[in-house]
Order: structure tokens, then sequence, then C-alpha cells
């Protein structure tokens, strides 16, 4: 990965032979003031050049994405990517003071949303980011969405008289409206197309409700809201598909719960996955001190200070849950699941997340939420040895790029390898490989070392 203050096109980094019909296609297809700047670029900076035939051949999501907004493409180009990050997330933040139409705050959302997905592929796709900073981006960016998705409806309630008082500045705080971010999200490791998890509570007792307004209704039609304004499909498209499901016991409950019933459910009846799931919680939008409040009275349910072999139990049957799982069969590379499949994604995430659920109850460094931080503390700590944390650090980086790039093609959620061969060659040179034989060796030799880790 290249460092350094400079425009994304000139920290662009050199890869293989382009296609350059592809790029042809795609640069005939532009207006002819937009073709001909990006064309002087392209010949100032020959690895834009390589770099936009790659995403023309392999990406018809990217490729649209550029033919809708070619001024879009200019401005990123022309920024560091990191300041255009900032300037994303603060639009999303100004555009929730200023709008008060909840259509035109969906448009923001949306297309702020399409700018940060041309942003992160290109600065990926370009070797200017890393594994790191890529999913550090999808994560940055998705919270800024949520907390001014929250705000704006913060807003509009106290605008119809249904809130009584709102927080200077920012709307969210002392709200008691609790909105956390699990899996990915919270870990600050999303992936490309991901679908945002999350958790979301009340406090009825904070909260600055008018007289008259029963907290449960009113914050079960705000989360509704907020799940509709951010993954409704509209002209603009989606801004992030909203997955309220890992809520305590979703089939019975609310899409928002208070904060002592959700507490004391976890405290009395919260399962293992749960507390596996709950290493990664984070408050990523809304009332953010009542909910860091709401995780530090769940420790002691998720950090115990002796596992007992009902929960030893409990994780083994995890282990077969995820061996049974469709996909996760023999090692193959048509058709095979990065994420489910046999020495995929999931299996370092389980080698790492169960360690963690044992060992984090003693020593609170154990306690992180990203996977690559908590395989270096797991490994200091002297639960596996150095060579086995760098490999499997390694193995994660790369299926992550992989899964970023399958996910790049269409904009899908998916995590599957194509099954045919003419698109699975087309898959390899996008990824970045000369052929499909050199993306396989690659691949394989991966999921073995993650395989044999996981294992153990």
């Amino acid at each position: 990965m290249t460092t350094g203050a400079g425009s994304l096109a000139r920290r662009l980094v050199p890869s293989a032979a382009a296609d350059a019909a592809a790029l042809g296609a795609l640069l005939a297809d532009l207006p002819q003031r937009e073709r001909d700047a990006l064309a002087g670029l392209v010949q100032q900076y020959p690895a834009l050049g390589e770099m936009l035939a790659r995403v023309a051949a392999g990406s018809p999501f990217l490729g649209a994405l550029i033919r809708r907004d070619p001024g879009a493409l200019l401005t990123l180009l022309g920024e560091p990517p990191e300041a255009a990050l900032d300037r994303l997330c603060a639009s999303l933040d100004a555009a929730a003071r200023v709008l008060e139409d909840e259509d035109a705050m969906a448009s923001a959302l949306r297309r702020g949303r399409a700018h940060a997905a041309l942003l992160v592929a290109l600065a990926d796709i370009g070797g200017v980011w890393g594994c790191d900073e890529v999913t550090g981006a999808l994560s940055r960016f998705a919270e800024a969405a949520i907390s001014a998705a929250a705000a704006f409806l913060l807003r509009d309630a106290h605008r119809q008289g249904q809130i009584a008082t709102l927080a200077p500045g920012d709307p969210s705080e002392d709200s008691g409206w609790v909105i956390l971010g699990m899996g990915k999200l919270g870990a600050r490791e999303l992936n490309y197309s991901s679908d945002i998890d999350l958790i979301v509570l009340f406090d009825q007792e904070t909260a600055p409700l008018k007289e008259g307004v029963e907290a449960q209704k009113f914050f079960v039609r705000l989360t509704k809201r907020l799940a509709a304004l951010l993954q409704d499909i509209t002209a603009d498209g989606y801004a992030f598909r909203v997955d309220l499901r890992l809520r305590p016991d979703p089939r019975a409950t609310q899409v928002a719960i208070g904060v002592e019933a959700a507490a004391i459910y976890y405290e009395n009846m919260g399962q293992n996955w749960e507390r596996a799931a709950m290493i990664k919680a984070r408050p990523v939008g809304g009332d953010r001190q009542a909910g860091r409040a709401f995780l530090h009275r769940l420790r002691p349910y998720v950090w115990r200070k002796h596992l007992d072999f009902a929960a030893i139990a409990d994780v083994q049957s995890l282990k077969r849950q995820i061996h049974a799982v469709k996909g996760h069969g023999a090692i193959a590379v048509a058709g095979h699941n990065i994420k489910l499949g046999r020495g995929g994604i999931r299996e370092i995430e389980f080698f790492v997340q169960t360690q963690q659920l044992i060992a984090g109850g003693r020593n609170p460094g154990l306690r992180g939420r990203r996977t690559l931080d908590m395989l270096e503390a797991l490994s200091e700590a002297g639960w596996f040895d150095a060579e086995t944390a760098a490999e499997l650090a390694e193995a994660y980086r790369f299926l992550r790029r992989i899964e970023h790039r399958l996910q790049m093609v269409a904009d899908e959620q998916t995590q599957s390898l194509p099954d045919d061969k003419a698109v699975l060659e087309r898959f390899a040179r996008f990824a970045g490989f000369a052929d499909t034989a050199a993306f396989s060796d690659k691949l394989v030799a991966t999921l073995t070392t993650v395989q044999n880790h996981y294992a153990e």
C-alpha cells in the first residue's frame, strides 16, 4: 500500500496489462468534456488507465456509477482519498442539519453512498488502500449514514412536537435512543456490499418525550423509519440494507426494545452465540453515551471469569454448525464460498472469537472487536504462536480482498466464486491475477492454511 497526501490518481499503483478495449468503451460512453478530462489524466498517470480498464472489464456496477456521474469520478481522482472520505461523511451530517424533507434526506444518503462506493473501490483496486483502510472506510461511512439518518429523524420528531427538547449540536445526545452496530460494522470491518446489523434500544426514563407520547410506540416507529430511510429502494438506489434480527428473541419482540428489558434478557437467558456477537457490539448512532453504559452493564455476561463445561460444549456445537453449513465441503475454487466454505473467513473469525470468550474474562486485553488486532493480542498472550497469527492475518486480508472484489462486480452481498469457467477467468483478472490458474493457486493455498489451523 502506498502512503502520502497526494491525490488518488497520483498514488495509484501500476498493475498488470489492462483491457484497452474495455477502457475505450467506458470513455466513449462519457460526455465529451469529462471524456477529455479523464483521457488527460490517463495520459498523465498510466496506472489510472490500467485500473479503469480493470473496472470497466470486471465490474458492471462500478462502470454504471462512472457513467452516471463522471464528474464525481474526476473529483475523487483529484483528492487524497482520506480527504474525500472526510468530505463525504461531513456532507451527510450537513444534510441532516438543513434538510426537512424525508425524501431529500434519503436522496442525500444514497448519492453519498454511491460516491463512497466508488471511492473505496478505486482506492482498493488501485492499491492505495489495504484491507484495514478499506474496511475502516466502509465502516466509517456506514456509521456516518446511520448517525445522520438518526439525527434527521430526531429533529423531525421535535418539529412534530413529539420530543420536548433537543441537545444543542447533536440531537442524538441524551435522546435515549441507542443504536448498536453488530458484527463487522461494530468491529469496523464492514465488507463492500454488507448489510448492517443493528440492535436498537431505548431508555424511556431519559428520553425527552413530550407528555402523552408513549415511549415504546414512538421508538418502534422511529426505528422502522430509520430502516426505511437507509434501505428502501428509490430512483437513487439504496444506502444500506438493515438487519435488525440480532436483537433478543426477534420473533417475539419489537424492533426497538427497552434497555432494562434487554439487559434482563441477556443476564438471565442470553446464549453463548449472543455472547460472541456482543464482543463486537459498538454504539454507532443515537445516544452513544447510553449505548456505552448498556454495554458496560453487560460485561459480566460477555466476559466470564470462569467458562463452565456447558459453555465449552456450546462452543464446540457452534463449530459443528459451521461445518454443517451448505458449501462447507472440500476446498475448491469454482463456486467456493470464501466466507462460509472450508478454510474461509468465518473459520478465522471463529478461531479468534472462541478463544476470546475463553480467555477474555481474565484478560481485558483480549476483549477487542477487530479480528486482526485480536489475532496479535491472543498470540502475545500465549494462546498460539506468532507464526500462526501471521499466517491467519495474511489469509484474512487476502480473503477479505477477494470478498470485496466479488461484491464490487454487481453490488451484491455474495461470497461465492463464479461457477462458470469464463466468468471465473474474468473475475480472476478483475482481482488482479494473470489468469484463473494463478488465482486458484493462491486461493487454495490460503484456504488450506486456514483449514489446518482451524482444525486444531
